[in-house]
């Protein structure tokens, strides 16, 4: 199950007692204090790992503790501090504040691992407050607590490549065909109900990693069809792969299903726009695909190079698809793009 949003509340561990002690030895009739600190308590780290691209493991989990710190010991024994709690989450993932929405962290590659809470500082035992006019203190401090947190996951996926297109153009066809992945596939709309993530194995052994993005249709930044729900995934890729059903399958015009999409993608973020991009007309097995590729290419206002007539279901035209996103994914020959 993909999840990309949770609420966590997070919890340091409490620092150790302080403990009252004295050192009771046959031959040192005046021992003294001899009560150890306590240990400090454990913090809470959130780090981004690579192999993981959903918060699925913490949808269930409404509070994450880390261990407290244990109390000191006789004969000046420091107590053991609590073991951190490392929360492992996604690259991309936001750390925001539920009530106010600000960012507190962002984990990208730059900045993989975060300290949410800090442990508290442990007790101090007897022995510390040992001066030379009080020779035997009999205190000691309890344990301090940990800081505590209230957080919002989001998860914005990082990828090189964004596939998007409206329902049934294709994209999981085109994902298995080019990827490893094993994507769910089906003749009817909203196939895809999550973001599918996975690798392009090319020749000379780089990797691109693409995700899958559901199907969008017109009106989706007004919450029609699956909303904006998986738009902001887009916002973290290098470049997109508009991928267009060719073969004009229940009257459409692929051309005018380019056009909403464009349409769609900017209405959610200007911005998005501005990435570099190519066109994947997709079906060129369908006898009807050729009439409509025509028909598009006299349309399409950007450059030639950008468009990729392909068949995901038979494998064709899809060397010259992998070898652009490529050079998109290293941001080398980045066609100019378009509005």
């Amino acid at each position: 199950m993909f999840v990309d949003r949770v609420k966590i509340k997070l919890v340091a561990g409490k620092g150790g007692n302080g403990i009252v002690a004295w050192r009771r030895e046959k031959f040192l009739p005046k021992g003294g204090p001899y009560g150890g600190n306590g240990g400090r308590g454990g913090d809470v780290i959130l780090q981004a790992d690579p192999n993981y691209y959903s918060l699925e493991a913490h949808r269930n989990r409404k509070v994450l503790r880390a261990k407290n710190g244990m109390e000191g010991g006789t004969n000046l024994r420091q107590g053991r501090s609590g073991e951190k709690l490392i929360i492992k989450v996604p690259f991309g993932t936001l750390v925001n504040d539920p009530e106010t929405g600000n960012i507190l962290h962002d984990f990208t590659h730059d900045q993989p691992k975060w300290v949410a809470c800090k442990g508290g500082k442990g007790g101090l035992g007897n022995n510390h407050f040992k001066t030379s006019t009080n020779r035997a203190p009999n205190k000691c401090t309890m344990g301090k607590p940990g800081e505590e947190l209230e957080v919002e996951l989001v998860l914005k996926l990082i990828a090189d490549i964004g596939l998007v297109g409206m329902p049934n153009a294709g994209k999981s066809t085109l994902m298995t065909s080019i990827t490893k992945a094993h994507v769910k596939i089906g003749a009817y709309p909203f196939t895809t109900l999550s973001p599918n993530l996975s690798y392009v194995q090319c020749e000379d052994y780089s990797r691109i990693l693409v995700a899958d993005i559901p199907g969008i249709i017109e009106n989706a930044h007004l919450n029609k069809g699956l909303g904006i729900e998986f738009l902001k995934h887009i916002e973290r890729t290098s470049a997109l792969v508009f991928v267009i059903d060719a073969s004009g399958s229940e009257d459409r015009d692929p051309f005018e299903d380019y056009s909403i999409l464009r349409k769609e993608i900017g209405a959610y973020n200007p911005d998005l726009l501005e990435k570099p991009f190519v066109v994947a007309l997709n079906k060129i097995d369908c006898v009807e695909s050729s009439e409509h590729i025509n028909s598009f290419k006299e349309r399409f206002e950007g450059s030639p190079d950008q468009l990729f007539p392909i068949s995901a279901k038979d494998k064709k035209g899809l060397g010259a698809f992998v070898e652009a996103l490529l050079s998109l994914s290293k941001g080398e020959n980045q066609p100019a793009t378009t509005h």
